[in-house]
């Protein structure tokens, strides 16, 4: 980016039911002149808000005519409220926030996406302490390193005696609708342990009912001093805040997202409804310069991934050590000290339709919302999708990625076909527990596990 016109740029401040018709696209046409070109958009210090700081630093917001401050966020809830009341443009936003605001669990409010910000890129973290009763329980390679994936089941014996002992297990999390509380509670629930039901008809919003673990929200960067500090005994949360156990020597990294769910969807943007309605056309510029930064992200077989690390290690982004950050982000990750496996898609920015708002996606949270009873009433398979195509915009994606290609920035064979495809993802099946997940039978879905609400049940 050219130096006299960065210096325009503001200063970052640190069944039959479901059968789904096709996504209608308008036809190709330039993308108008943007409503607003001023902004400001919220991220917390986490490797994956990496999108909006390439889109930064390599100009592609400037290339629209956009004009952005980035601000980190104290925590999710704050950055929430600031969009909801229009301090923040939009956000870099847990994948259940825009869901769980429109269906006013926690917050009331239309928060809609239409770009998904990365693949992957969680873990869950056990104080050393906890990994040393868990070991014995984990089968070992003819090397002595354990086989992975870890499952909660090596857990669950340490989790039994702490319970026998009248002493409660806590763990943490970042937030009541986000991925890191779903993922900790399927891992749980797939060794037996039970993470609990909320109540909110009956005003319980801890989440603890019933729990054999107590999950409790800690914002990420604070997730290795709680630990440490013995308030929790583990933790979900992204990076670079599992990694930074391993280099503090506080704690093992037992299991990463991708071996829980290969190829989860994780972060979102999220705007307001209004805010979106408002300025169209800025939102579809946002959307073009994060689906360019997510492409840089992943191009050459990762091969930008080091000066990325650079450009989030300073103390506006993430403010991690490069080191630390490097560990996960390009294409390896460290469980036990020293114990450094290869992951290349442990962040995954572009690939396999990554930045793509599946309603598959969409509908997955609502299961586990409502498995957990965070939707507290029975709901019918109709309804599931109705909140997916409410808050999950494909069409203004597709608008966005169809300009791309016509500018010559991109090429079709980068997205899904526009003309057929219908918004979900083909059945999924790797799941730690090996159960199938097929989006358009989110009820079927939630009769198969053995632990959480079924679709007839409420707290």
């Amino acid at each position: 980016m050219l130096k006299k016109k960065k210096a325009l740029l503001s200063k970052v401040i640190s069944g039959a039911v479901l059968a789904a018709s096709l996504i209608t696209v308008p036809a190709w046409a330039a993308i108008g002149e943007p409503e607003k070109e001023d902004l400001k958009f919220g991220f917390i210090k986490l490797t994956d808000m990496a999108p909006l700081a390439i889109a930064y630093e390599k100009g592609f917001f400037e290339d629209e005519g956009l004009y952005v401050t980035l601000e980190a966020q104290a925590n999710w809830k704050v950055l929430l409220d600031r969009v909801i009341d229009g301090q923040l443009d939009g956000a870099h936003m847990l994948a259940g926030q825009p869901l769980g605001a429109t269906i006013g669990f926690g917050t009331q409010s239309h928060i809609i996406t239409a770009f998904s910000m990365d693949l992957n890129g969680n873990a869950i973290t056990v104080s050393n302490d906890i990994w040393d009763q868990m070991k014995q329980y984990v089968p070992k390679q003819a090397d002595g390193k354990p086989v992975h994936p870890i499952k909660a089941d090596a857990l669950k014996p340490v989790v039994e005696k702490y319970k026998d002992e009248g002493k409660p297990f806590n763990m943490g999390m970042v937030f009541p609708v986000s991925t890191h509380n779903y993922e900790l509670r399927y891992w749980l629930a797939a060794g037996g342990i039970h993470p609990g039901y909320y109540a909110p008809h009956k005003g319980d919003t801890s989440g603890t009912i019933d729990a054999d673990a107590l999950l409790s929200v800690t914002p990420p960067p604070q997730m290795p001093a709680t630990m440490e500090a013995g308030t929790i005994y583990g933790y979900c949360v992204g990076e670079p805040w599992n990694q930074q156990a391993v280099f503090k020597g506080i704690g093992v990294p037992v299991v990463t997202d991708y071996e829980i769910w290969k190829d989860n969807p994780e972060k979102v943007f999220g705007v307001s409804k209004g805010w979106a309605d408002e300025n169209p056309n800025t939102h579809l510029r946002v959307v073009k310069a994060m689906i360019r930064a997510a492409k840089w992200l992943d191009d050459n077989n990762n091969g930008n991934r080091p000066e990325a690390v650079k450009i989030l290690s300073q103390p506006n982004y993430v403010g991690a050590d490069y080191d630390v950050i490097a560990n996960s982000m390009t294409g390896t990750f460290e469980y036990e000290k020293g114990d450094k496996r290869d992951v290349p898609d442990f962040n995954v920015f572009f690939r396999y339709n990554a930045t793509y708002p599946y309603y598959s996606d969409a509908i997955w949270y609502l299961t586990q919302m409502r498995r957990w009873g965070q939707i507290a009433e029975p709901k019918s398979d109709q309804w599931f999708m109705d909140i997916a195509k409410k808050v999950y915009r494909p069409d203004i994606y597709a608008t966005a990625a169809k300009e791309l290609i016509e500018e010559g920035k991109m090429t079709p064979d980068m997205f899904p076909d526009f003309n057929t495809e219908d918004g979900f993802r083909a059945p999924q099946t790797h799941f730690i527990d090996g159960i199938t997940y097929d989006g358009k039978q989110p009820n079927e879905y939630l009769k198969k596990f053995n632990i959480g609400l079924k679709p007839e049940q409420k707290i």
